[in-house]
């Protein structure tokens, strides 16, 4: 194992680079995201598109990748077709000859025909044999389904200068979204000393009543203790196999789990604060999409030291025709994504993905559209999220009336107005 206190007078850059080499990050993906609605219908949260040309699971990944953690495994389950199918496409670029590679792990019932994954413990101890044929002395537990831009590098030389156990990733939260989240306490020298899995009334942090210190969810642990943890838990009738209710509370009474303050690795502009969103409601999801459309967006994605890598599809660029007074092809801060085409349309404050046509005389103002949609002709369209592949007929109204739009579709408390192929008595042939 490196010490982190090495007086060698290797460079801190080369003593991440050697720690990162060491090291297998497994990424959970097996999550539906039932709160996202119909869009998780047929395929998993971490394979649903964001940003004009991601997926959710591609920010994780990239901080991987970029943080120089190269041996990556992901955990699938739920309609993991379309996100398999992604992993294969976009992620092939890692060299197996250098030691680099992701592991594409379904649930196989590994452990017992009766079972698939039971919780994120269970989802990793199913895979121990895939870790251990890496022989990793760090292993980084990882969700796949968060947008955000982290070194995980950073934290990795913290958890082996503190010499600790288990080191948890955290953020400060307002205090009455704490209960979504796995909420700790710690001491002054950021030692873990309580931690309560998405508590009723969470424990507000010393001197702030109105935030709390949450769990991001991103763990390292030391292999053989990660190998003996799951162990000893796979053997207890009591738990659920779950990191957050079983693995952590028995463990920080026990050993030595520290945490690492987020701020302190996330990889963003000097003076901004850190940006982490779970996009896991249609709201959320919305929010964060329209957010790329400002001028100085939160999340910087023209970030040449930290690309966010995906599958880049062979498709010609974004087209824009007509010029007419009263059919002319326009998009205002917006983002469009390759093969799409604005026939004589409108588009403002708006998220194309590829492939998208909007035809003539329609407008599209603050939406969200996802691959391979056609927008007919005189459609106006509001404050919506339409699915891929649907196709919206010619002069259709959505955002326009909410009596109407909530007896066709799925309409959020905040007004987003989730379209889908099926709620327009389509069928879409193509995995999504």
């Amino acid at each position: 194992m490196v010490n982190a206190q090495s007086a060698s007078g290797e460079t801190d850059l080369q003593l991440i680079g050697h720690l990162t080499r060491q090291t297998y990050a497994l990424v959970l993906a097996g999550g539906r995201g039932s709160r996202l609605k119909q869009l998780t219908d047929w395929r998993s949260k971490p394979a649903v598109p964001f940003g004009g040309k991601f997926r959710i699971i591609d920010f994780t990944l990239s901080n991987c990748v970029n943080s120089g953690i190269r041996r990556i495994g992901v955990a699938t389950q739920y309609k993991a077709q379309s996100l398999i199918r992604h992993l294969q496409r976009g992620w092939s670029f890692l060299d197996g000859r250098f030691d680099e590679y992701i592991d594409i792990m379904p649930a196989q019932q590994q452990i017992d025909e009766s079972k698939w994954y039971q919780g994120t413990a269970d989802a990793v101890f199913q895979n121990l044999d895939m870790i251990r044929r890496a022989r990793p002395e760090y292993v980084v537990i990882l969700s796949g389904d968060h947008i955000y831009k982290m070194d995980y590098g950073r934290m990795l030389a913290e958890h082996v200068s503190t010499r600790s156990d288990l080191t948890i990733a955290c953020l400060d939260v307002p205090i009455k979204e704490a209960s979504g989240f796995g909420v700790m306490s710690i001491d002054e020298t950021g030692r873990v000393t309580g931690f309560q899995e998405k508590p009723e009334n969470p424990e507000p942090m010393p001197g702030h009543p109105d935030r709390a210190l949450a769990s991001m969810g991103i763990y390292i642990f030391n292999a053989h203790f990660l190998y003996e943890q799951l162990l000893r838990d796979e053997t207890d009738p009591r738990s659920s196999h779950d990191f957050g209710k079983d693995i952590i509370p028995y463990c920080v009474p026990r050993y030595h789990l520290q945490s690492h303050n987020f701020a302190d690795s996330s990889v963003g502009e000097a003076g901004k604060p850190p940006y982490w969103r779970d996009v896991g409601t249609i709201d959320a999801y919305w929010e964060a999409n329209i957010d790329l459309t400002h001028v100085i967006p939160e999340l910087n994605l023209y970030d040449e030291d930290w690309p966010i890598w995906t599958a880049q599809e062979q498709l010609p660029p974004t087209k824009f025709v007509f010029d007419d007074n009263d059919r002319r092809g326009i998009a205002v801060d917006s983002l469009t994504a390759g093969g799409s085409v604005i026939s004589g349309a409108t588009v403002r404050r708006t998220m194309l993905f590829s492939r998208v046509r909007v035809n003539s005389y329609s407008v599209v103002e603050d939406s969200v559209i996802l691959p391979g949609v056609e927008i007919g002709r005189d459609c106006t369209i509001r404050r919506a999220i339409i699915d891929r592949g649907t196709e919206i007929p010619p002069g259709t109204e959505i955002g326009v009336d909410p009596v109407a739009d909530r007896l066709r579709f799925t309409v959020t408390e905040n007004g987003v107005i989730l379209v889908t192929p099926e709620m327009l008595g389509q069928e879409v042939h193509s995995i999504r």
